[in-house]
């Protein structure tokens, strides 16, 4: 009889080592399975995607629950499982991994009514499904053929960031009563994603060393780890700033800094954007206001203030120093005119003068 051997590091769980074993058993005992299993389709990998990486198990924890550590985070789960279902399955479920043609794949994916953005992540899923494929021994181990798919523009933003200025962003904080006023000089001062400022904790915030450490973020309610491992990282804290944390602090010392008051819970950064971030934006004359604002408006006042492009990267907490230049290096108009005027005061011709001019002969 022959024998089969799983190794513990493709097979680290009880729970992927018994998926295996269900498809050898289902195979064994169903003849249309195992033809299936040597003619396997997109969908077989689909399945076992979604099964090795708990997609529904993760979506299934509730707001406040500690969320699954090892695996995806929430709203990377959601993010993947919207676009198997509603758009790789339904075009790709049923196509052999033998048959698909890269020019085919690049043609759908250009003609998805999505942003390019979402082209990309939609591809670059596909790309994942492919590499699991070849993991797996589903397909030989060959050049991905998602590899020759290009997609233009899929870092390409279809608007232009809003950024304020240091006095709009005062007119826009006196509109606001707390705890969004002190949410959104958080923002603003530490350029921290919303998901980070609504996970902040009392326990994370040294007052004594003047930093605070960003280590986690929130999604819908579940509170998981921060976007990238270079966001996990301290936090310069401003004396000023501080003085304002303290005074909302009162006599908190644990727990989040910023607990929903109907549920204790974090609150729903989507809410707070549509009902009080955009009719105040409105008033401000910033129409469509949202909270990538502040990030975006920080990035462009460390221009302003000549901090070297590493340490900007460092307090943006970016993997990565493309991102900084590239996707937040939006500057202000101020800071544009006054890098222009530099650089034209150093090429115009000076005049000498009114008291040394010499006179014109008529």
């Amino acid at each position: 009889m022959r024998q089969i051997t799983l190794s513990v590091l493709e097979y680290p769980t009880e729970t992927k080592a018994l998926v295996r074993l269900q498809e050898d058993v289902l195979r064994i005992n169903d003849s249309k399975a195992f033809k299936a299993h040597n003619r396997p389709t997109l969908g077989l990998v689909i399945d076992r995607f979604s099964t090795e990486e708990r997609l529904e198990g993760i979506l299934r924890q509730a707001p406040g629950e500690a969320t699954i550590t090892d695996g995806f985070s929430w709203s990377t789960a959601a993010g993947y499982r919207s676009y198997l279902k509603k758009h790789i399955r339904p075009k790709w479920g049923s196509t052999l991994l033998t048959d698909a043609r890269p020019l085919e794949i690049s043609e759908w994916l250009k003609s998805l009514p999505l942003s390019p953005k979402t082209r990309g992540h939609v591809g670059a899923l596909l790309h994942l499904l492919f590499e699991r494929a070849m993991l797996w021994g589903l397909m030989d181990v060959q050049r991905n053929p998602m590899e020759l798919v290009k997609l233009k523009g899929t870092s390409k933003r279809l608007k232009k960031p809003q950024i304020l200025t240091p006095e709009k962003f005062q007119e826009l904080v006196s509109m606001l009563h707390e705890p969004y006023r002190t949410m959104v000089i958080v923002a603003m001062c530490t350029g921290m994603r919303v998901s980070e400022v609504l996970a902040l904790r009392w326990e994370h915030i040294d007052f004594g060393a003047g930093a605070m450490l960003v280590q986690q973020g929130v999604v819908n309610g579940r509170i998981g780890r921060v976007k990238t491992e270079a966001s996990n990282d301290y936090i310069p804290l401003d004396p000023a700033f501080a003085q304002i944390l303290r005074d909302w602090r009162g006599a908190r010392t644990t727990g989040l800094v910023f607990p929903s008051h109907v549920t204790g819970g974090c609150y729903y950064a989507g809410v707070i954007q549509q009902q009080i971030l955009k009719p105040a934006g409105e008033k401000i004359g910033h129409p469509g206001i949202g909270w990538h604002v502040f990030r975006h408006t920080y990035r462009s006042l460390l221009d302003e203030t000549g901090a070297p492009i590493g340490v900007q990267q460092k307090l943006m907490r970016h993997s990565n120093v493309a991102t900084t230049m590239n996707v937040y290096g939006n500057a202000s108009l101020r800071a544009k005119q006054y890098a222009n005027s530099k650089v034209v005061q150093m090429v115009m011709p000076q005049e000498p003068p009114l008291a040394v001019r010499q006179p014109v002969a008529v």
